[in-house]
């Protein structure tokens, strides 16, 4: 069994804002596997849905605890199907890359994101698969705004397409692996231009409640 868990904050008021892109993959993921994701399941708080690809059943995620607690509801779903941590794939937005632009990694830090730094202490290390997709960078005082914000007009069609590349690299990295989406999704990412990588660049973001 694999795990695609895609981050936001839930309800309404935050459904069309940046933070939530996770949330969008995920939602795309439901669509193509005609996954319910309505379903609420209390004991891992989240809507969950399940597909089965080939011989791998699949289990989507979307947590219902807001994005700084992310990892409890992660974590319950990990420790109760007793799944590893390359078992696996987390979905989130990035302040310190480009809109629109994806980056897989295979582990690594939070880079100052809370759900994944939620994420990461529930699961006891780093060794998580996650693709990070750019939501832009504003000065810090506005961090806040900007994350819970809408995207402009303009940032649509780049985050419609951001949306589509993410849900298939998630189905590559479910395919073949970490290593071969890595190499397909970011070398496409870099030839679109700017590396939008840099650690030192990182900031902590704000998140809501």
């Amino acid at each position: 069994m694999k795990l695609i868990a895609g981050l936001g904050n839930p309800g309404p008021r935050y459904a069309d804002s940046r933070h939530n892109i996770g949330f969008w993959v995920v939602d795309e993921l439901a669509r193509r596997w005609r996954s319910d994701l309505s379903r609420y399941e209390a004991r891992f708080e989240g809507l969950v849905g399940q597909a089965q690809r080939g011989d791998t059943a699949v289990l989507l995620l979307k947590p219902t605890t807001f994005m700084n607690l992310s990892g409890r509801s992660v974590g319950a779903v990990t420790r109760f199907y007793k799944l590893q941590h390359a078992d696996l794939l987390v979905v989130y937005d990035d302040l310190d890359l480009p809109v629109g632009q994806l980056r897989l990694r295979a582990g690594g830090s939070s880079g100052g994101h809370k759900g994944m730094e939620d994420v990461l202490r529930n699961l006891g290390g780093e060794d998580v698969a996650r693709i990070r997709i750019g939501i832009g960078k504003v000065h810090r005082a506005a961090t806040v705004g900007h994350v819970l914000g809408r995207f402009a007009p303009d940032e649509r069609p780049l985050i419609d397409a951001a949306v589509t590349a993410a849900a298939d690299a998630a189905e590559c990295w479910l395919a073949r692996g970490i290593a071969a989406a890595m190499n397909e999704f970011n070398r496409k990412a870099r030839a679109g231009g700017g590396s939008g990588d840099d650690p030192a660049a990182r900031a902590a973001e704000g998140d809501a409640p």
